[in-house]
């Protein structure tokens, strides 16, 4: 397997190992409360629904392919859990996200052993909402482009929809937790993107690992808090330089 495609799970090890960190626990502790208290409210909705959600994707399937329904039965689990729990991830990342800045923020001061420029306590954070806010709907937009696409390759192949679904969802959950210490630099979300982008074996892999931990009960708990950190790793070591060295 490709280097770049191991290193990427490593982060999100990594991060996981930082969380215990005890000059970060406050930081850690803010955004886990928010994603418990809004993945309990979610579940609550969604788990009722779940059977009829999994029958209308099935229901989706051409009849020249109703052969293949016994295969395309988990692929539609995994598809329905990976836009669900997307869908939970960016609710919790909206309201959470200027208490994940500052967890990066903290974090990468530990790292680097010296201040980030224009650092906030946790009240200049609660005020920087409004910025954090207008930063996660960038994200989104950059989602509903990318989700027009893997609709339209969808409908062309069939039986590699949920594939496509998790891949674009992958690849957005390793933008979404490695821009917040770009932003904490104040970069652009368009060279955040450059950057993400120059680390492609990295990142997807790292996404494609929290993915698939936004899908497992208790996991999905405290993915968001450990992601950031991998995320922030990734900023210090390979993305902060320009983004420049080769995955």
């Amino acid at each position: 397997m490709p280097p770049a495609l191991l290193s990427g799970p490593q982060y999100l090890h990594r991060g996981f190992q930082l969380l215990r960190l005890p000059g970060i626990r406050l930081f850690v502790l803010l955004p886990l409360l928010i994603n418990v208290a809004i993945f309990a409210a979610l579940s609550y909705l969604t788990m009722s629904r779940f059977s009829q959600w999994i029958g209308q994707l099935i229901g989706w399937l051409p009849d020249w392919l109703g052969f293949l329904e016994w295969l395309l039965w988990p692929l539609a689990v995994i598809l329905l859990l990976a836009i669900v729990m997307y869908f939970f991830s960016t609710i919790a990342n909206l309201i959470a996200a200027p208490f994940n800045g500052l967890l990066a923020e903290k974090l990468e001061e530990h790292l680097c052993g010296e201040e980030v420029a224009g650092r906030e306590t946790i009240a200049q954070a609660l005020a920087s909402f409004p910025r954090s806010i207008g930063r996660e709907c960038r994200k989104l937009l950059y989602y509903a482009g990318f989700a027009i696409l893997t609709l339209i390759a969808s409908f062309i192949i069939s039986p590699l929809a949920p594939l496509l679904w998790f891949a674009m969802n992958a690849w957005m959950m390793a933008i979404e937790y490695c821009d917040y210490p770009m932003d904490n630099h104040r970069l652009s979300f368009s060279e955040a993107r450059r950057r993400v982008a120059s680390q492609r074996g990295t990142s997807f892999s790292f996404g494609a690992l929290v993915m698939l931990g936004t899908m497992i009960p208790i996991v999905n708990l405290i993915i968001m808090p450990a992601a950031v950190c991998g995320g922030t790793l990734m900023w210090v070591e390979r993305l902060k330089e320009g983004g420049n060295k080769r995955a």
